[in-house]
């Protein structure tokens, strides 16, 4: 493709609504667009998601494309990586962000594959340099941040959520709604969705909490998270963990983060009992203000602490929930 114009994100839904990362890639695509002189855009892809737009563009979207077809109700490589490639022959972009969720870690290497272009994947920046965007990731498991440029068109990356912040919701906006034919060949499907098992949580998604209260190996055993249960509810926050307590089997995966779980970006983060390895750090390096607790003083979750208490957490804990609840009257 030539003469390559605008910034087009992947924008994901959930439940029905736009996902809180496809606001998250509208704000970074309108800053980006504002010193590209280029249009904020939105491939709007699934089954009835048509009434979706208008919200797209009230979060900061100036032009949406919609691919509305039955057979993306579920999420599929083969099925959403053609209709992407759709939108994007006919928006021609020079640039594609996909947030760093399952379905944009699945689908950017696949459609960069297909545009003969590159991916940076897991950005937690974006600027520009020299006329081109400059895509920022973590490298040496997250010691130090790597700027890369992309010499192929359109250039990609995928954005870790929570990384940006979401534009204000506004609903004057005007916006151009494009239509876009799937053209899906069902005889290319060759993986099928036979069904989907949903966790039912209470409370506050990890997601969104803005206070995390998080903990590890260390913590030695299911029971012990008892105490973080009760500190992530006087707070109004969310519980998390690390790989190692998912694998013992203390908590459920649906809570962990990291590398290979979620991404979360709170205002405050306990980190409780663990290490601080790079692959727990991937997921909560967005933090805003972390707290450890750690018997180690050489734990490596005291680089990346603002506050650090050096002490077995079953010592440290009944007086730390004794201050809150002081402190909460």
């Amino acid at each position: 493709m030539a003469n390559e114009n605008g910034i087009l994100i992947f924008a994901e839904t959930e439940d029905g609504a736009l996902a809180p990362v496809t606001a998250e890639l509208l704000a970074a695509a309108r800053q980006l667009g504002g010193s590209l002189g280029q249009p904020a855009c939105a491939a709007l892809i699934g089954s009835g998601v048509a009434g979706l737009a208008q919200e797209a563009v009230a979060f900061g979207a100036d032009k949406v494309f919609v691919v509305d077809d039955a057979q993306l109700a579920q999420y599929t490589t083969d099925a959403y990586v053609a209709a992407m490639e759709q939108v994007c022959r006919q928006a021609n972009p020079a640039t594609i962000l996909a947030g760093q969720t399952d379905a944009g870690r699945d689908l950017a290497p696949s459609l960069a594959f297909r545009l003969g272009t590159t991916v940076a994947m897991d950005c937690v920046e974006l600027g520009v340099q020299d006329g081109k965007v400059a895509m920022t990731r973590p490298c040496y498991g997250g010691a130090a941040r790597a700027v890369h440029t992309s010499k192929t068109m359109p250039q990609m990356a995928t954005l870790r959520p929570k990384s940006n912040d979401p534009l204000a919701k506004d609903a004057s906006r005007k916006g151009e709604v494009v239509t876009v034919s799937a053209s899906l060949d069902a005889s290319a499907m060759r993986t099928k969705v036979l069904d989907r098992k949903k966790v039912e949580a209470t409370g506050i998604r990890l997601e969104d909490a803005d206070v995390v209260v998080c903990g590890g190996r260390g913590i030695g055993g299911a029971e012990g998270f008892q105490a973080l249960d009760e500190l992530a509810s006087i707070l109004g926050g969310a519980v998390g963990v690390t790989r190692a307590v998912c694998d013992m089997g203390w908590r459920p995966v649906s809570e962990q983060i990291g590398l290979t779980g979620k991404v979360v970006g709170p205002t405050l983060y306990f980190a409780i009992a663990l290490s601080g390895a790079s692959q727990h750090m991937a997921g909560c390096s967005g933090a805003k203000n972390i707290v450890a607790i750690n018997k180690d003083p050489e734990a490596n979750i005291f680089k990346s602490a603002r506050f650090g208490i050096v002490g077995d957490y079953r010592q440290v804990m009944p007086a730390l929930l004794q201050a809150v609840k002081k402190a909460k009257g």
